[in-house]
Protein backbone atom coordinates (compact mmCIF):
# COMPACT_ATOMS: atom_id res chain seq x y z
CA UNK A 1 0.00 0.00 0.00
CA UNK A 2 2.82 2.43 0.80
CA UNK A 3 4.26 1.99 -2.69
CA UNK A 4 0.82 2.27 -4.29
CA UNK A 5 0.03 5.47 -2.38
CA UNK A 6 3.39 6.99 -3.36
CA UNK A 7 2.89 6.12 -7.03
CA UNK A 8 -0.68 7.46 -7.03
CA UNK A 9 0.39 10.72 -5.38
CA UNK A 10 3.10 11.10 -8.00
CA UNK A 11 0.44 10.79 -10.72
CA UNK A 12 -1.63 13.34 -8.81
CA UNK A 13 -4.88 12.92 -10.73
CA UNK A 14 -7.74 10.44 -11.04
CA UNK A 15 -10.29 10.54 -13.86
CA UNK A 16 -13.79 9.32 -12.98
CA UNK A 17 -16.94 9.44 -15.07
CA UNK A 18 -20.73 9.37 -14.66
CA UNK A 19 -20.69 9.88 -10.88
CA UNK A 20 -23.36 12.42 -9.82
CA UNK A 21 -22.55 13.86 -6.35
CA UNK A 22 -25.92 12.69 -4.99
CA UNK A 23 -25.57 9.16 -6.38
CA UNK A 24 -24.71 6.80 -3.48
CA UNK A 25 -22.97 9.67 -1.66
CA UNK A 26 -20.31 10.03 -4.38
CA UNK A 27 -19.90 13.72 -3.63
CA UNK A 28 -18.48 12.88 -0.20
CA UNK A 29 -16.63 9.81 -1.48
CA UNK A 30 -14.68 11.97 -3.93
CA UNK A 31 -14.11 14.73 -1.37
CA UNK A 32 -12.82 12.28 1.26
CA UNK A 33 -10.51 10.51 -1.21
CA UNK A 34 -8.92 13.81 -2.18
CA UNK A 35 -8.63 14.89 1.46
CA UNK A 36 -6.95 11.62 2.42
CA UNK A 37 -4.47 11.34 -0.44
CA UNK A 38 -4.21 14.81 -1.96
CA UNK A 39 -5.11 13.45 -5.39
CA UNK A 40 -7.23 15.63 -7.67
CA UNK A 41 -10.36 13.91 -8.95
CA UNK A 42 -11.55 15.00 -12.41
CA UNK A 43 -15.22 14.06 -12.70
CA UNK A 44 -16.49 13.92 -16.30
CA UNK A 45 -20.09 13.70 -17.52
CA UNK A 46 -21.66 13.22 -14.06
CA UNK A 47 -25.12 12.51 -15.52
CA UNK A 48 -23.80 9.98 -18.03
CA UNK A 49 -24.92 6.37 -18.42
CA UNK A 50 -23.00 3.13 -18.10
CA UNK A 51 -22.77 2.98 -21.88
CA UNK A 52 -21.38 6.54 -21.95
CA UNK A 53 -18.59 5.37 -19.64
CA UNK A 54 -17.57 2.53 -21.95
CA UNK A 55 -17.85 4.76 -25.01
CA UNK A 56 -15.51 7.29 -23.36
CA UNK A 57 -12.93 4.58 -22.64
CA UNK A 58 -12.94 3.70 -26.34
CA UNK A 59 -13.06 7.22 -27.79
CA UNK A 60 -10.45 8.70 -25.43
CA UNK A 61 -8.12 5.71 -25.40
CA UNK A 62 -4.52 6.77 -25.18
CA UNK A 63 -5.27 10.31 -24.00
CA UNK A 64 -4.88 11.89 -20.57
CA UNK A 65 -8.65 12.47 -20.46
CA UNK A 66 -9.62 8.80 -20.61
CA UNK A 67 -11.50 7.45 -17.58
CA UNK A 68 -9.23 5.64 -15.14
CA UNK A 69 -12.08 3.76 -13.48
CA UNK A 70 -15.68 2.87 -14.24
CA UNK A 71 -18.81 2.28 -12.19
CA UNK A 72 -21.19 0.45 -14.51
CA UNK A 73 -24.25 -1.75 -14.51
CA UNK A 74 -23.70 -5.47 -14.89
CA UNK A 75 -25.25 -5.71 -18.36
CA UNK A 76 -22.61 -3.27 -19.63
CA UNK A 77 -19.78 -4.68 -17.51
CA UNK A 78 -20.21 -8.23 -18.76
CA UNK A 79 -19.90 -7.29 -22.43
CA UNK A 80 -17.01 -4.87 -21.89
CA UNK A 81 -14.42 -6.98 -20.05
CA UNK A 82 -11.89 -6.65 -22.88
CA UNK A 83 -11.48 -3.01 -21.78
CA UNK A 84 -10.74 -3.83 -18.11
CA UNK A 85 -7.58 -4.55 -16.14
CA UNK A 86 -7.75 -7.32 -13.51
CA UNK A 87 -7.29 -6.14 -9.95
CA UNK A 88 -8.15 -7.63 -6.56
CA UNK A 89 -8.52 -5.20 -3.66
CA UNK A 90 -7.11 -6.06 -0.24
CA UNK A 91 -10.61 -6.78 1.12
CA UNK A 92 -11.21 -9.33 -1.67
CA UNK A 93 -12.16 -12.08 0.80
CA UNK A 94 -15.00 -9.93 2.19
CA UNK A 95 -16.71 -9.81 -1.21
CA UNK A 96 -19.07 -12.74 -1.96
CA UNK A 97 -17.80 -14.98 -4.74
CA UNK A 98 -20.95 -14.45 -6.83
CA UNK A 99 -20.36 -10.71 -6.82
CA UNK A 100 -16.93 -10.55 -8.43
CA UNK A 101 -15.09 -11.81 -11.46
CA UNK A 102 -12.76 -14.64 -10.41
CA UNK A 103 -9.88 -12.80 -12.08
CA UNK A 104 -10.79 -9.36 -10.74
CA UNK A 105 -11.85 -7.85 -14.08
CA UNK A 106 -14.92 -6.43 -12.35
CA UNK A 107 -16.17 -6.34 -8.78
CA UNK A 108 -19.65 -5.41 -7.65
CA UNK A 109 -19.58 -2.45 -5.30
CA UNK A 110 -22.99 -1.35 -3.98
CA UNK A 111 -26.63 -1.96 -4.73
CA UNK A 112 -30.23 -1.48 -3.77
CA UNK A 113 -33.80 -2.17 -4.85
CA UNK A 114 -35.75 -0.76 -7.76
CA UNK A 115 -38.45 1.58 -6.51
CA UNK A 116 -41.05 4.19 -7.37
CA UNK A 117 -40.46 7.65 -5.93
CA UNK A 118 -43.43 9.99 -6.09
CA UNK A 119 -45.17 13.08 -4.79
CA UNK A 120 -47.84 11.67 -2.49
CA UNK A 121 -49.46 15.08 -2.08
CA UNK A 122 -50.36 14.93 -5.77
CA UNK A 123 -50.99 11.23 -6.31
CA UNK A 124 -51.96 9.78 -2.93
CA UNK A 125 -50.41 6.43 -1.98
CA UNK A 126 -49.01 4.13 -4.64
CA UNK A 127 -49.40 0.45 -3.77
CA UNK A 128 -48.84 -1.23 -7.15
CA UNK A 129 -47.00 -0.68 -10.41
CA UNK A 130 -50.22 -1.08 -12.41
CA UNK A 131 -51.61 2.09 -10.80
CA UNK A 132 -49.23 4.08 -12.99
CA UNK A 133 -51.49 3.34 -15.97
CA UNK A 134 -54.27 5.43 -14.37
CA UNK A 135 -55.37 8.76 -15.81
CA UNK A 136 -54.09 10.81 -12.85
CA UNK A 137 -50.52 9.91 -13.86
CA UNK A 138 -50.75 11.73 -17.21
CA UNK A 139 -47.32 13.04 -18.28
CA UNK A 140 -45.81 12.00 -14.95
CA UNK A 141 -43.81 8.74 -15.02
CA UNK A 142 -40.11 8.71 -15.89
CA UNK A 143 -37.05 6.47 -15.80
CA UNK A 144 -33.46 7.35 -14.97
CA UNK A 145 -32.35 7.42 -18.59
CA UNK A 146 -32.74 5.26 -21.68
CA UNK A 147 -32.88 1.52 -20.76
CA UNK A 148 -30.81 0.60 -23.82
CA UNK A 149 -27.93 2.60 -22.29
CA UNK A 150 -28.58 3.15 -18.56
CA UNK A 151 -28.53 0.22 -16.15
CA UNK A 152 -30.96 1.87 -13.71
CA UNK A 153 -33.50 2.34 -16.50
CA UNK A 154 -33.08 -1.25 -17.71
CA UNK A 155 -33.85 -2.46 -14.20
CA UNK A 156 -36.83 -0.10 -14.02
CA UNK A 157 -38.31 -1.86 -17.03
CA UNK A 158 -37.47 -5.22 -15.45
CA UNK A 159 -39.26 -4.22 -12.23
CA UNK A 160 -42.39 -3.43 -14.24
CA UNK A 161 -41.93 -6.74 -16.04
CA UNK A 162 -41.91 -8.70 -12.78
CA UNK A 163 -44.89 -6.75 -11.44
CA UNK A 164 -46.81 -7.60 -14.62
CA UNK A 165 -46.18 -11.32 -14.13
CA UNK A 166 -43.07 -11.64 -16.26
CA UNK A 167 -39.92 -13.49 -15.26
CA UNK A 168 -36.33 -12.40 -14.89
CA UNK A 169 -35.53 -14.43 -18.02
CA UNK A 170 -37.73 -12.31 -20.29
CA UNK A 171 -38.27 -8.55 -20.06
CA UNK A 172 -40.99 -8.57 -22.74
CA UNK A 173 -43.89 -7.83 -20.37
CA UNK A 174 -41.99 -4.86 -19.01
CA UNK A 175 -41.55 -3.40 -22.48
CA UNK A 176 -45.25 -4.03 -23.15
CA UNK A 177 -46.11 -2.20 -19.91
CA UNK A 178 -44.16 0.88 -20.98
CA UNK A 179 -45.86 0.72 -24.37
CA UNK A 180 -49.18 0.90 -22.51
CA UNK A 181 -47.82 3.72 -20.36
CA UNK A 182 -46.83 5.61 -23.52
CA UNK A 183 -50.21 4.97 -25.16
CA UNK A 184 -51.96 6.28 -22.05
CA UNK A 185 -49.90 9.48 -22.23
CA UNK A 186 -48.32 8.81 -18.84
CA UNK A 187 -44.70 8.12 -19.82
CA UNK A 188 -42.31 11.08 -19.84
CA UNK A 189 -39.43 10.22 -22.23
CA UNK A 190 -36.78 12.30 -20.47
CA UNK A 191 -34.09 11.32 -18.00
CA UNK A 192 -35.36 11.98 -14.48
CA UNK A 193 -33.02 14.18 -12.45
CA UNK A 194 -33.31 16.31 -9.32
CA UNK A 195 -33.91 19.29 -11.60
CA UNK A 196 -36.80 17.62 -13.46
CA UNK A 197 -38.33 16.52 -10.16
CA UNK A 198 -38.09 20.04 -8.73
CA UNK A 199 -39.60 21.46 -11.91
CA UNK A 200 -42.52 19.03 -11.66
CA UNK A 201 -41.66 17.49 -15.04
CA UNK A 202 -41.13 14.02 -13.54
CA UNK A 203 -43.24 13.75 -10.36
CA UNK A 204 -43.05 9.94 -10.48
CA UNK A 205 -39.61 8.36 -10.89
CA UNK A 206 -38.70 4.70 -11.26
CA UNK A 207 -35.15 4.37 -9.92
CA UNK A 208 -32.97 2.63 -7.33
CA UNK A 209 -34.23 3.23 -3.79
CA UNK A 210 -31.01 4.97 -2.73
CA UNK A 211 -31.50 7.49 -5.53
CA UNK A 212 -35.20 8.00 -4.83
CA UNK A 213 -35.17 9.04 -1.17
CA UNK A 214 -36.56 12.47 -0.30
CA UNK A 215 -33.19 13.75 0.92
CA UNK A 216 -31.38 12.70 -2.26
CA UNK A 217 -33.93 14.24 -4.64
CA UNK A 218 -34.27 17.28 -2.37
CA UNK A 219 -37.97 16.87 -1.67
CA UNK A 220 -40.08 17.24 1.46
CA UNK A 221 -42.11 14.81 3.55
CA UNK A 222 -44.69 14.34 0.78
CA UNK A 223 -42.12 12.49 -1.36
CA UNK A 224 -42.51 8.74 -0.79
CA UNK A 225 -40.65 5.66 -1.97
CA UNK A 226 -42.42 2.39 -2.80
CA UNK A 227 -40.72 -0.98 -3.42
CA UNK A 228 -43.35 -3.42 -4.75
CA UNK A 229 -43.48 -6.73 -2.88
CA UNK A 230 -44.24 -8.63 -6.11
CA UNK A 231 -41.28 -7.05 -7.92
CA UNK A 232 -38.49 -6.71 -5.36
CA UNK A 233 -35.69 -6.35 -7.87
CA UNK A 234 -32.21 -6.01 -6.40
CA UNK A 235 -29.16 -4.98 -8.33
CA UNK A 236 -25.52 -4.05 -7.91
CA UNK A 237 -23.20 -1.89 -9.93
CA UNK A 238 -19.62 -2.93 -10.60
CA UNK A 239 -16.22 -1.27 -10.46
CA UNK A 240 -13.65 -1.79 -13.17
CA UNK A 241 -10.27 -0.30 -14.06
CA UNK A 242 -9.53 0.87 -17.58
CA UNK A 243 -6.69 -1.38 -18.79
CA UNK A 244 -5.17 1.68 -20.48
CA UNK A 245 -5.84 4.04 -17.57
CA UNK A 246 -3.77 7.24 -17.81
CA UNK A 247 -3.32 7.11 -14.02
CA UNK A 248 -3.04 3.38 -13.23
CA UNK A 249 -1.77 3.73 -9.65
CA UNK A 250 -4.43 6.29 -8.72
CA UNK A 251 -7.04 3.99 -10.25
CA UNK A 252 -5.98 1.11 -8.01
CA UNK A 253 -5.73 3.32 -4.93
CA UNK A 254 -9.28 4.54 -5.64
CA UNK A 255 -10.48 0.93 -5.65
CA UNK A 256 -8.71 0.27 -2.34
CA UNK A 257 -10.44 3.31 -0.87
CA UNK A 258 -13.89 2.32 -2.16
CA UNK A 259 -13.65 -1.20 -0.75
CA UNK A 260 -12.12 -0.18 2.58
CA UNK A 261 -14.09 -0.80 5.78
CA UNK A 262 -14.23 1.16 9.02
CA UNK A 263 -15.69 4.53 9.96
CA UNK A 264 -14.07 6.46 7.11
CA UNK A 265 -13.99 3.67 4.51
CA UNK A 266 -15.68 3.82 1.15
CA UNK A 267 -18.07 1.00 2.02
CA UNK A 268 -19.61 3.00 4.89
CA UNK A 269 -19.65 6.15 2.76
CA UNK A 270 -21.83 4.36 0.22
CA UNK A 271 -24.02 3.07 3.04
CA UNK A 272 -24.45 6.61 4.34
CA UNK A 273 -25.79 7.45 0.90
CA UNK A 274 -28.50 4.81 1.23
CA UNK A 275 -26.77 2.16 -0.90
CA UNK A 276 -26.02 -1.34 0.33
CA UNK A 277 -22.24 -1.95 0.09
CA UNK A 278 -21.07 -5.29 -1.25
CA UNK A 279 -19.11 -6.01 1.95
CA UNK A 280 -22.14 -5.36 4.17
CA UNK A 281 -22.38 -8.92 5.50
CA UNK A 282 -18.70 -9.05 6.42
CA UNK A 283 -18.86 -5.59 8.00
CA UNK A 284 -21.89 -6.55 10.06
CA UNK A 285 -19.97 -9.55 11.37
CA UNK A 286 -16.80 -7.64 12.21
CA UNK A 287 -18.81 -4.67 13.56
CA UNK A 288 -17.17 -2.13 11.26
CA UNK A 289 -20.51 -1.18 9.73
CA UNK A 290 -22.24 2.16 10.36
CA UNK A 291 -25.18 0.71 12.31
CA UNK A 292 -27.20 3.93 12.19
CA UNK A 293 -26.97 4.16 8.41
CA UNK A 294 -27.81 0.46 8.03
CA UNK A 295 -30.92 0.78 10.19
CA UNK A 296 -32.26 3.65 8.08
CA UNK A 297 -32.41 1.64 4.84
CA UNK A 298 -35.92 1.28 3.34
CA UNK A 299 -37.74 -1.87 4.51
CA UNK A 300 -38.10 -4.68 2.00
CA UNK A 301 -41.03 -7.10 2.24
CA UNK A 302 -40.82 -9.17 -0.93
CA UNK A 303 -38.36 -11.89 -1.92
CA UNK A 304 -35.37 -10.25 -3.59
CA UNK A 305 -34.73 -11.08 -7.25
CA UNK A 306 -31.17 -10.79 -8.56
CA UNK A 307 -30.60 -10.97 -12.31
CA UNK A 308 -28.03 -13.50 -13.45
CA UNK A 309 -25.42 -12.49 -16.00
CA UNK A 310 -27.40 -14.24 -18.73
CA UNK A 311 -30.66 -12.58 -17.71
CA UNK A 312 -29.04 -9.14 -17.67
CA UNK A 313 -27.51 -9.53 -21.12
CA UNK A 314 -30.71 -11.08 -22.55
CA UNK A 315 -32.71 -8.13 -21.21
CA UNK A 316 -30.28 -5.67 -22.79
CA UNK A 317 -30.48 -7.51 -26.12
CA UNK A 318 -34.30 -7.49 -26.08
CA UNK A 319 -34.42 -3.80 -25.24
CA UNK A 320 -32.00 -2.95 -28.04
CA UNK A 321 -34.36 -4.60 -30.52
CA UNK A 322 -37.73 -3.54 -29.08
CA UNK A 323 -37.57 -0.48 -26.81
CA UNK A 324 -37.63 2.33 -29.39
CA UNK A 325 -40.66 1.02 -31.24
CA UNK A 326 -42.49 0.35 -27.95
CA UNK A 327 -42.38 3.99 -26.88
CA UNK A 328 -42.52 5.64 -30.32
Amino acid sequence: MAKLIAAAKKEGTLNVIALPPTWANYGNVIKDFTAKYGIKVVSANPEGSSQDEVDAVKSENGTSKAPDVLDVGMAVALVSTSLFAPYKVSTWSSIPAAQKSPTGLWTQDYGGYMSIGYNSAKFGTITSVSQLLGSKFKNSVALNGNPTEANAALNGVMMANLAEGGTASSIAKGVAFFHQLKQAGNFVPVQATNATIKAGTTPVVINWDYLNTASVVDQGASWKVFVPANATLAGYYAQAINKNAPHPAAARLWEEFLYSQGATGGQNLWLQGGARPVEMTAMTSNKSIDASAASSLPPITGTPVFLTATQATDAATYLEANWAKAIS
